[in-house]
């Protein structure tokens, strides 16, 4: 872009320099003293139609970020992934990952609160604590975030098919802290369409389960202002062994099916849009990677602006959380784990990311010590402060490789949605078992490439060694299962048995007709009525959904 254009945008749209966190002046240089600028662009000769392309930062279609100066102003916030043992164990971690530097909190759950059973279900035995913390009422609650100011820390929550009983459980402990619903912020998963796809912990079946995201939009865009009410996520699909191509398509045609749920709901575009927000992935291909990331602000720009209507510009951005890739981590020689982890780290971030987990080196072997943790954290904050990262605005832009990959991303992703849509979108698409088909090819194909040594796995098969894996792993005690359940048995005994019965009911005659169900499970989360009861109450009328059932 001329360089007269330039000036003008940063003149428009930066306004005069300020501060970075009160850390440092305006000026940023490299070790040697060369004055780095917030934006580079091409030449004077084609930049004109590269710019009418990809777009300023923090302008249509985002390509290069959603902010005008990204990291210059903010760097992304950490927020480390972690949940362990019991909501004790997992408060005393949080505790110490703020104190490390952590800027936001990331809820893992294990399986029972996925799947809506309470910590002494008979289904629950030998998974209570194992891949996350257990939470079955508002007590465990009280625990998990005791100390924790909740107007001042963002919490992401992994939940999809239990989400909006624990966005109403987030919604009870913060009033009991004294703070409102207007002044929590935070996400909560709450993809279930990606749970039919390739991760499993549904309940349901997809209608009604479609209808609690749908509430959830709704309740959020009129409660709770800066929460965001859904996290579409390709970090699953990608796991389960898609490509970077289909964690593009099958998110946004999942996304697409969401978005229209809502506007058939009632709901307009612009009232719950702006606070969609999306989770991937960031694997080894460094390149491929980065050019995803800006592939995918330009296409939800155009699926909302064009498909979509929207007219809020906070509609069009496009902003997710990214998490490295847990399935690149080995046991064989974890040490390597760290190695991939910050090529993958320095991908999302180069990628505009707003968010990030780090894994840490021992998750291919069990939930991670306090020290692998610190160490992931560290990982983020290298990168923030020593590396040079945050100094420009989308640095690898105008990389004939990069902006090549980016277009040639984009357009494959397109073919893949435009498919889908011929399909009548993507629950008919579920329904056929076409993502799944999809994305199991891709993994087998991987698969073959790994045994023929086509693909190198370092320390798996190229570069082995005889060294035993770490022993100093994260374990779970049978005490800490048992307090969890005696806590547990305590709140039932305890509490208003009568009152908690007639919210199930009432949440029952909710979940029979058309009226918004957060409002009810609120009510029976107040009244200490357990996540498996209200989960037990929708089954009641939703029923349950088998694998290999039709949609």
């Amino acid at each position: 872009m001329p360089s007269e254009s330039k000036s003008q945008w940063e003149k428009e749209t930066l306004g005069p320099p300020k501060k970075r966190f009160g850390e440092r002046q305006e000026r940023f240089e490299t070790t040697s003293g060369i004055e780095i600028d917030t934006l580079y662009t091409l030449g004077d000769t084609d930049g004109a139609s590269y710019a009418e392309k990809v777009g300023y930062p923090g302008e249509y279609p985002y390509t290069r970020g959603v902010q005008p100066n990204m990291y210059r102003g903010k760097v992304w916030t950490m927020r480390q992934y972690a949940g362990l043992a019991s909501p004790e164990e997992s408060n005393r971690r949080y505790h110490y990952l703020l104190d490390s530097g952590q800027t936001g909190l990331s809820v893992a759950f294990d399986l029972p609160t996925q799947t809506g059973y309470d910590s002494d279900h008979p289904l629950a035995a030998g998974e209570v604590g194992r891949s996350g913390v257990p939470i079955s009422s508002l007590a465990d609650m009280e625990v998990l975030f005791d100390s924790i100011p909740l107007d001042k820390v963002s919490t992401s929550m992994t939940i999809n098919a239990t989400g909006s009983i624990l966005l109403a459980l987030y919604i009870a402990v913060a009033k009991k802290q004294g703070v409102g619903r207007d002044q929590i912020s935070g996400t909560i998963q709450n993809d279930i369409l990606k749970e039919y796809i390739a991760r499993g912990t549904y309940i349901y079946p997809p209608v009604p389960a479609m209808r609690l995201v749908t509430d959830s939009f709704q309740y959020c865009s009129e409660n709770v202002p800066k929460w965001n009410s859904i996290s579409i996520s390709g970090y699953h699909m990608r796991e389960a062994g898609a490509t970077a191509v289909q964690e593009l398509a099958f998110t946004f045609s999942n996304a697409i099916a969401y978005v229209q749920a809502a506007v058939d709901n009632g709901l307009k575009v612009d009232s719950f849009a702006p606070r969609l927000s999306f989770f991937f992935v960031s694997q080894n291909d460094l390149f491929e990677e980065v050019a995803k990331f800006r592939a995918a602000r330009r296409m939800w720009a155009h699926i909302m602006r064009e498909r979509f209507g929207a007219e809020n510009p906070k509609s069009w951005m496009l902003r997710f959380h990214t998490q490295t890739a847990g399935v690149t981590l080995t046991a064989q020689q974890p040490d390597n784990n760290v190695v991939r982890t910050t090529v993958q780290a320095l991908a999302a971030i180069l990628g505009g990311t707003q968010s990030l987990h780090v894994n840490s080196k021992d998750e291919a072997l069990a939930l991670p010590t306090e020290e692998s943790a610190q160490l992931a954290l560290r990982t983020q904050q290298i990168l923030a402060h020593e590396s040079g990262v945050t100094e420009t605005v989308d640095p690898l832009a105008g990389s004939y490789y990069i902006e090549s990959l980016t277009d040639q991303l984009e357009e494959k992703a397109w073919e893949y949605i435009e498919q889908i849509d011929g399909m009548g979108g993507a629950m008919q698409a579920l329904d056929a078992g076409f993502q799944m088909r999809e994305i199991h090819e891709s993994a087998y194909k991987l698969q073959q490439e790994i045994e023929r040594e086509d693909r190198i796995i370092v320390g798996v098969n190229k570069y082995i060694t005889d060294a035993p894996p770490i022993a100093d792993i994260q374990r779970i005690e049978a005490e800490q299962t048992r307090r969890q359940i005696e806590r547990l048995q305590k709140v039932r005994a305890e509490r208003d048995n009568t009152v908690v019965e007639a919210t199930l009911k009432r949440l029952e005659s909710v979940a029979r007709g058309t009226e918004n169900t957060v409002p009810a499970i609120l009510e029976c989360v107040t009244a200490y009525a357990t996540v498996g009861e209200i989960a037990d109450t929708f089954r009641s009328v939703f029923g349950e959904f088998e694998a290999g059932e039709a949609m």
